[in-house]
Order: structure tokens, then C-alpha cells, then sequence
């Protein structure tokens, strides 16, 4: 039990007399009323502070308790996680799983994993959804029964829909006669994954330690096998707590993991006569680079064909200054004969023109007859409920395969199948592509200067003054507010680490946790890390920075503060456009104003260094120094800006 912090005599005693609990004659005691609260006398006030008497009545277990286990089952499941290599715990503490909670403290040494604290459950999940896709490999974090998987339903939701590992636990009292009266039984479930199942890749509920073990290997298995996934296992309180039977029957199992699916050899081959043999071939990708070989080998591949590449950014696939890099001209969709599409979360979204005004419409963005190519893992596994795969797009050659391994041998084929004559005509269209690409950069500096001087500051500006400031350092970006996309316009993007993708499902909440996970990852390798977020996105959980202080996780995270819900703001002033109705108060339910929100003022209330809010933008770039300087201590900081809506 922690201990009260008690105000000096003299203080306690100003506060009490101001709270009339003290006055004058406080020495005589005045008859006390029924059912009035009893005046302490100030020299008895040392009495209130529980003794070690009442510490111990409330933490340690009754005389005729068994406690003195030499072991618990919550010890040999750290030691599978130990096994795992598994780093970090992210947790919201809860009875259900206490017995792993201590096991990991006292049997673990809080070391692989380490318990990292979070203040909801939600951000438990995006803590280890950021993390994952920063380090290439899944923490794991846990929840309490069947109300701390439903707080953390949507951290798991974006996960899922990220394509990302994360090693889920629950805890759960299966046996009906072990509850004990009251909130074990509203916060237990015969089944509780099944909250979970629908956008899980795999879950189980163990019986036995041995189980667990078996269970872990094969969910940590399946979640690091591409398409990853999160994965849930229930874990059972009296399995967790009491001790292990024969420690000598159980068995670590061996861990190996899959070496990812590579294309079809021969489909490889015809995918490569065709790009070989078009005049305009275009790749556009999506979740390409798993590690750090992915970028390399979209590069390897692009450079052999010289042709454009888009890259949809749910990964850091290409580099941003790569004069192939054609993601701003989305026009060249439109001219391409041939389309290789590897590893896209949404084909018939990427190529087709929609208009959601009036009457929905969508028109392909493609020209008639193109061919479309599709590389990837997406369609291995579906699920039917939650429709994160998008609509069904027609294509004339669909190769399943992990997209970073199957690169290299469509890479080769390529190569196999050029000539003198065919160099030559790559290497022209590879110049005239670079050409555009260098007008695009050159066209975006010039758009950046649009309303320079203006307040609220521009996004342009505030994206150009932190990267002035950050470019010379290893630098990642682990998140963006939503269409911020001056960084890939302005800045020189070219190592993996720099950019980590967005969240997956659309869900808000996740930018400020996720961040606070993927600094957690670079920590170790002494990066910089920053983050963009929206205001709206701050407010779901801003609780989350908290555990950027506790844990000393350094990360830059800049408030994109438009002070309202812009993109619903946006859309409802076009519904009432289209019902011919009053446009000027659409403020209503979409803003964040009157009051304004100070989220300087609340990062410096959880321990975190704050500036702002910033609406001249002279303050900005000496307000985004003193920033700097704190986080390179290695403590994280927030900087306020209010800024222009996009």
C-alpha cells in the first residue's frame, strides 16, 4: 500500500481551521451530534496515519493462507516469455493477472519483459502496436478480464487492421466456484476471447501450464507470420497463482519461425514479361518493408525497371527523395499500361476516383486496358465481420507471397529479360521521371511558402521549422495528424526507421500511445524520435504521456491543435450544402473551443515538459529549441501549436 503524503503540522492545521473543521476553542471537545462527523483534536491527528498494523491487515493474506510457495505458475510463464525474447509488458495492473504481474517483478527481475505502465488499456495496445512496427518484432501487454478487453478493443482493432504483432493476455477466473462474490464475476467470462475473435488472427484459454507454454509459442508463431496479427490468450487466475505441481514434467517448447512465402516462380516470371514489356509500368505498394531489407529491395527493383513508384506509406517502402519516388503525382495511374501492386490494404481504393457527395460515384482511375498485378500476403487471411480489405478490385495476375521476399527473384527475372536496347529506353524514362519528380519537390517548397507569416500557423511552416531544426540528427517519425502530408513533401526520407505508417483502422487515440511505443523501440538505439497528432486524437488519451515520463521515453510530439474535429467539421458543412441549409453553425459537436484546450498545460501536469500554446509563428522555431533540448535529455516534451486546419 503506498504511503499518504501528509502536509506539515502547521499547514494541516491552517487547512483544517479554513475548512472549519478546527476552530478557537478546538482544546475543548463540544458535545458531538447524531450523526455528526467527529472533530479530531489537532495534537491526535499523528494517530490517523496508518500503522504498520493496519498496512498489513490490508495487504497480507490471513493466518491459515498457504503462503509459503516456493513457486508460482505465474513463474514458469515468465519463463516462457523470457524464452520469447520478449522485452516489455504493457500494462494497466488488475487483479486477474496479478500472479503474472508479481512473477514477472520478483521471479523475472522486471527484465525481459519489463513491465511498462499505462493508465488504460487502450493505450497498452497502442503502446505495443507502435513498438512493433518500429523494432520488427511484438511486445506483449495484458488486460483485466472482460473490462479491460473491452477498454482495449480498440487499440487491438487498429492492430489488426496495421497487419501488426501484438502478444495479448487476459486474465479470467474460469472456475465458477473460485470467484469470489462481486466484481470476479462481472469481470470474468466462459469465454472472454470471444470479444476479441473477430479481429484477432488467433486465440486460446490454457488449462494447464503446459498448455500455456504451448499455446504462447504458437500464438507469438502466428503473429509474427506474415499477414501479422495480434493474437489473445485467456489467462487463468488459479493457473497464474498457485504453485506448480511438477515443474520437472514441463517442457519449453522451441520456438522456430516462419520463413516467410515467397511468389510462385514461374507467376514471378510472367509478372516480370509484363512489366519488361510496358511502355509505362508503375508499382504502388502499401505495407512492403517488414524490415529494413524491404526498402532495399523495392529500390533494386524499381531501379532495374526505372519506373515510378507510389508509395501509399502504411510503411516507410521508398525514399521520399528517390527521384523515382512519383507519390504526388497520382496522375501517372491513369497513363500506366501495367500496375504492380504489392502488398496493398486497399487495390480498388488506390485506383479508382470516389465522390461521396449527393449520389456516391466512383469511376476507375485506371485506363482501359491496363494490366493489374497484385503481390502480397492480404488475401491469406480474411475474416468476414470487419471489412478492413476493401472492395473487390478485378486483376489479371494475383501472386501470393510476402512482398519484401518475393521482390528479389522478380528482380531477377527482370533482369534476365533485358537487352541493350531495352536499357537504353529505361534509362529515358527514368531521366524524364526524374525531371517531374524534381519540379514536384520544387513545386512543394514554393507551395510551403503560402501564408508563411500567417496565425494560426501554417502546417507547411510548422513541419518546415521542426525539420530545420532535426534534420542533421538520426531522426524517426513514428506519427502524423490526419492528411498531414508536408514531411513526404518536404523532407528527405530514406532510411526505414523513419517513418513507421499510420494506424491501421482509422481508429483516434492511436496516434499519442502508438508514438509513445515506437520511441519506446528507438530508445535503445539512440534515435530521435518526433511525432505530429491531432488535437482530437490527444484528448482520447492523454493519459498516455504519463507513461512517457514514468518510463523516461524521449519523443518530440508536436499538437497539430486546429482546435476542433476538422475533418467532421468539413464534412458536415458539405451535408449541409447538400440539404441547401445553414452553414454557419457547424461548429457545433465538431469543435474543441470555448474553452479552449491548453495541452501544454496538461502535458505538464503528468510530469512532461510543455510550450504552448503557440499561435505567433515567430515563437515557434525558439519554442521548438528549448523542446529539443529536453527531449535529447532523454525525457519527452509536447509543443502546442495552433495551427491551420490542414
Amino acid at each position: 500500500m503506498p504511503r499518504r503524503r501528509h502536509l506539515p503540522d502547521a499547514s494541516r492545521r491552517n487547512f483544517l481551521k479554513g475548512a472549519g473543521l478546527v476552530g478557537a476553542a478546538a482544546a475543548v471537545s463540544p458535545p458531538i451530534a447524531a450523526g455528526a462527523m467527529p472533530v479530531v483534536p489537532p495534537d491526535k491527528l499523528k494517530a490517523a496515519v496508518p500503522g504498520p498494523r493496519q498496512v498489513a491487515a490490508e495487504t497480507m493474506p490471513p493466518a491459515n493462507d498457504p503462503v509459503h510457495q516456493t513457486s508460482s505458475g505465474g513463474d514458469f510463464m515468465v519463463d516462457v516469455l523470457k524464452a520469447l525474447d520478449i522485452d516489455y509488458l504493457a500494462i494497466n495492473c488488475a487483479s486477474s493477472y496479478r500472479g503474472l504481474h508479481e512473477a514477472v517483478i520478483n521471479h523475472g527481475g522486471n527484465s525481459k519483459p519489463e513491465i511498462i505502465t499505462c493508465v488504460h488499456e487502450d493505450i497498452a495496445a497502442h503502446v505495443g502496436q507502435g513498438y512493433a512496427k518500429m523494432e520488427g518484432r511484438p511486445i506483449a501487454m495484458a488486460c483485466h478480464g472482460v473490462v479491460g478487453l473491452q477498454h482495449a478493443t480498440m487499440g487491438i482493432y487498429n492492430t489488426w487492421c496495421d497487419r501488426v504483432p501484438l502478444l495479448i493476455f487476459g486474465g479470467n477466473i474460469m472456475e465458477a466456484d473460485k470467484r469470489m462474490p462481486g466484481a470476479e464475476w462481472v469481470h470474468s467470462g466462459v469465454d472472454i476471447g470471444q470479444l476479441v475473435r473477430e479481429f484477432t488472427k488467433w486465440d486460446d484459454q490454457p488449462a494447464s501450464l503446459q498448455h500455456f507454454a504451448e499455446s504462447t509459442v504458437r500464438a507469438y508463431k502466428i503473429a509474427t507470420t506474415p499477414p501479422m496479427g495480434p493474437v489473445f490468450l485467456a489467462l487463468d487466475q488459479e493457473l497464474q497463482e498457485n504453485p506448480i505441481r511438477d515443474r520437472d514434467s514441463l517442457r519449453m517448447p522451441k520456438f522456430e519461425p516462419v520463413v516467410p512465402p515467397v511468389g510462385d516462380p514461374g507467376a514471378l516470371v510472367e509478372a516480370a514479361k509484363l512489366l519488361v514489356e510496358a511502355q509505362n509500368p508503375l508499382i504502388i505498394c502499401d505495407r512492403v518493408a517488414r524490415t529494413p531489407a524491404g526498402m532495399a529491395n523495392l529500390v533494386e527493383l524499381a531501379e532495374t525497371l526505372q519506373c515510378g513508384v507510389i508509395d501509399n506509406a502504411g510503411r516507410m517502402n521508398f525514399p521520399s527523395r528517390h527521384p523515382l519516388n512519383q507519390s504526388f503525382r497520382r496522375g501517372l495511374i491513369g497513363q500506366a499500361d501495367v500496375i504492380l501492386a504489392i502488398e496493398m490494404n486497399d487495390l480498388w481504393g488506390s485506383l479508382t476516383h470516389f465522390r461521396d457527395r449527393i449520389v456516391r460515384t466512383s469511376r476507375p482511375a485506371t485506363k482501359p486496358g491496363a494490366k493489374i498485378i497484385t503481390l502480397g500476403v492480404r488475401d491469406l487471411y480474411l475474416k468476414s465481420n470487419y471489412q478492413d480489405f476493401g472492395r473487390w478490385h478485378d486483376v489479371d495476375l494475383d501472386i501470393a507471397g510476402d512482398g519484401e521476399s518475393s521482390l528479389p527473384p522478380l528482380t531477377e527475372a527482370v533482369r534476365r529479360l533485358l537487352d541493350q536496347g531495352r536499357k537504353a529506353a529505361f534509362d529515358e524514362r527514368g531521366q524524364r521521371l526524374a525531371k517531374l519528380h524534381t519540379a514536384m519537390v520544387e513545386q512543394s517548397k514554393i507551395d510551403a511558402t503560402i501564408g508563411w507569416d500567417a496565425s494560426p500557423i501554417t502546417t507547411a511552416r510548422m513541419c518546415a521549422e521542426v525539420y530545420n531544426q532535426i534534420k542533421d540528427e538520426d531522426w524517426s517519425v513514428v506519427g502524423t495528424s490526419i492528411r498531414l502530408t508536408w514531411m513526404h513533401r518536404l523532407w528527405d526520407f530514406k532510411h526505414p526507421h523513419q517513418w513507421n505508417g499510420s494506424s491501421g483502422g482509422s481508429g483516434v487515440g492511436y496516434n499519442l500511445p502508438a508514438s509513445i511505443g515506437a520511441a519506446l523501440a528507438n530508445k535503445k538505439h539512440s534515435r530521435f524520435t518526433l511525432a505530429f497528432g491531432g488535437d482530437g486524437d490527444f484528448m482520447f488519451s492523454p493519459g498516455a504521456l504519463w507513461t512517457a515520463a514514468h518510463h523516461k521515453i524521449p519523443l518530440l510530439y508536436i499538437v497539430h491543435n486546429n482546435r476542433a474535429y476538422h475533418q467532421e467539421y468539413m464534412y458536415l458543412t458539405a451535408m449541409a450544402a447538400r440539404h441547401n441549409r445553414d452553414v454557419s453553425k457547424m461548429d457545433i459537436g465538431t469543435t474543441l473551443k470555448d474553452p479552449n484546450i491548453d495541452y501544454a498545460a496538461i502535458a505538464r501536469g503528468v510530469g512532461v515538459y510543455g510550450e504552448g500554446p503557440i499561435s505567433d509563428p515567430k515563437d515557434l522555431a525558439p519554442a521548438l529549441s528549448r523542446a529539443i533540448a529536453v527531449v535529447k535529455t532523454g525525457e519527452p516534451a509536447v509543443v502546442d501549436v495552433v495551427s491551420d486546419p490542414r
